[in-house]
């Protein structure tokens, strides 16, 4: 039994990109799918701000 089950702890479900997934139960591939479009929404949002950071940065030095 290792430390993981002993504290009743669940490893985080990761996913390598192009990973083997022959393996992988259909459940696991729905739960890594939710996962991975999570994770699409959040590096959208990051990209939007960012845009917006430097749009208003260059909006500052433009009228200046």
């Amino acid at each position: 039994m290792n430390s993981d089950d002993e504290t009743g702890t669940k490893k985080p479900l990761l996913h390598e990109i192009g990973q083997d997934l022959s393996m992988i139960s259909v459940d696991e591939l729905g739960q890594r799918i939710e996962l991975l479009r999570a994770e699409i929404v959040r590096l959208e949002e990051e990209a939007a701000e960012k845009s917006k950071s430097r749009t208003a940065a260059d909006a500052l030095f433009k009228s200046g």
